[in-house]
């Protein structure tokens, strides 16, 4: 019922354990689809797999109190990232075996890592413009083709821009200010 409702959900292939999770709703991308993301090649039993179930509820129950699931696609699988909404922050990754960050996690470990995070806070207020700068700067930084001085320039950009349209997302004002001449 949770994959209905909250979008995540888990299943087997054979002796692989996968979670789906649908993405969350983005103007930006035509349409991501459902991502995969594997993480147990050989299932031993069926109460590993009610493990995976386990996780795959707790995402869902995340999603469903504020947290954002935000799927990394590599080749056909993703690697799925937790983000609080009060710090824009991963809060845990659920790595993809496939792409060489699973790190001998299992279902039981995962479990712990997404039932251990606090209620997720409110969403930043984007009005104060000292805070929309920290949320700019931490997206450039993310992307690992901006040097930080770089970074800095372009959340200067992006939260110029932002001002001028309030309805401007954070990252769709940061993707604006890439395309400006600097």
């Amino acid at each position: 019922m949770l994959a209905d409702v909250a979008g995540v959900g888990a299943g087997r292939l054979g002796r692989q354990a996968f979670l789906l999770i649908v993405p969350d709703p983005d103007p930006s991308v035509p349409d991501p689809g459902t991502q995969i993301s594997f993480h147990h090649a050989r299932l031993k039993d069926d109460a590993e797999m009610f493990g995976f179930t386990q996780v795959a509820a707790q995402l869902a129950y995340l999603r469903l109190t504020g947290y954002r699931l935000t799927p990394e696609r590599h080749g056909l699988r993703s690697r799925i990232s937790v983000v609080n909404p009060a710090t824009g922050g991963v809060a845990v990754e659920i790595p993809d075996k496939h792409a060489g960050m699973f790190g001998g996690m299992n279902a039981p470990r995962l479990l712990a890592g997404v039932r251990s995070l606090p209620p997720a806070g409110p969403p930043p207020d984007l009005q104060n413009s000292e805070l929309l700068y920290q949320v700019l700067l931490s997206l450039a930084l993310q992307d690992a083709d901006v040097g930080g001085a770089e970074a800095a320039d372009l959340a200067d950009r992006a939260l110029e821009l932002s001002r001028q349209n309030k309805e401007l997302a954070p990252p769709a004002a940061l993707e604006a200010a890439k395309q400006q001449p600097g």
